[in-house]
């Protein structure tokens, strides 16, 4: 086939459709009626030689084929939109726009605030509305209903773009009066009794199998390559809860460095360093295909990482904080 025998103007709505994943929203965005929006896939249909969208009983869904498909219309038509439209420019101090951001809980307490304090001060109008991991799906961030998500991912959409905001180590918070506290090595650690956090990646939380050191994450790995288990009687999703936990006297909570040092001041609250090596992890930023030439999610992506960039070459002290 001659790709001058090829409308264009198919890419387009092949983009849209994608996105919507329903004909009659498509061409609402389009501005067409509900049967030129038919006719234009049953073209893509006969141009692709594949159906693309199939009705299920979850609605329309993409075939494989479409699936492949996307991000390559989404990079052509983008590059058609930037050559031909003019240049925006985001003036955040009047802007009202809403962020829609996906935290988990350890960004939420880490990040979130000095984002806040900055948008406070440069763009005063902005709204920031901030979703939890169980809010969101791949899906919503990809289609860019979500403008971003902040998380330590086990795994990502090859779609997505990705960037670190930085890398962080791990702490132990237990109380003061913890009878361990003065003589805090690995044979006492495991004697203890101790608190999980966690909470990566998307989509609504399961209940934790303790004998799954595979899915508990990167402490209970640590401790499994040394050939140890420790004692976990509390499992909980949230970083602030654990740390309020680890007030009891007979509790440690291993934390991620960033939230840990949150209680430094806490006069309850000891922040020790692992008496065992845990690799560090990074914390990144995804986002969608779709919006990464929009003009004012490159200026919160900028102003995140203007913000994060000090944090890259600061590393916390690993001396215990008695």
């Amino acid at each position: 086939m001659n790709i001058q025998q090829v409308d264009l103007n198919l890419l387009i709505y092949l983009d849209v459709l994608l996105r919507e994943l329903n004909v009659t929203r498509a061409a609402a965005q389009l501005g067409i009626t509900q049967p030129a929006m038919s006719n234009g896939l049953r073209r893509l249909r006969e141009l692709f030689d594949d159906p693309l969208l199939v009705r299920t009983s979850g609605g329309m869904t993409a075939t494989e084929r479409a699936h492949q498909l996307q991000p390559l219309v989404r990079e052509v038509v983008g590059a058609i939109e930037r050559t031909i439209l003019p240049r925006e420019e985001f003036e955040a101090s009047r802007s009202q726009r809403i962020f829609r951001i996906m935290a988990s809980d350890y960004a939420e307490s880490t990040l979130i605030p000095r984002v806040l304090k900055h948008l406070r001060q440069l763009a005063p109008h902005v709204i920031i509305d901030v979703l939890t991991p169980s809010d969101v799906s791949f899906s919503d961030v990809e289609q860019g209903r979500v403008d971003m998500a902040i998380n330590r991912f086990e795994e990502m959409p090859l779609s997505f773009h990705q960037k670190t905001v930085w890398d962080d180590s791990f702490s132990c918070v237990l109380n003061r009066d913890n009878p361990i506290l003065h003589e805090f090595n690995l044979e006492n650690y495991l004697k203890a009794q101790h608190i999980w956090a966690s909470k990566t990646g998307f989509g609504v939380g399961v209940g934790v199998n303790p004998k799954d050191v595979q899915r508990l994450g990167w402490v209970d790995l640590a401790l499994a390559e040394l050939g140890h288990k420790r004692d976990i009687s509390v499992f909980t999703r949230h970083y602030q809860v654990a740390m309020l936990l680890a007030e009891q006297h007979d509790l440690i909570a291993t934390l991620p460095s960033r939230v840990a040092m949150l209680q430094v001041e806490n006069p309850n609250l000891a922040v020790l360093a692992p008496p065992f090596e845990i690799p560090p992890f990074e914390l990144k930023v995804a986002w969608s295909p779709l919006l990464h030439h929009d003009a004012s999610h490159r200026w919160l992506r900028q102003l995140i990482f203007d913000i994060a960039r000090p944090e890259l070459t600061q590393e916390l002290a690993p001396a215990a904080k008695r």
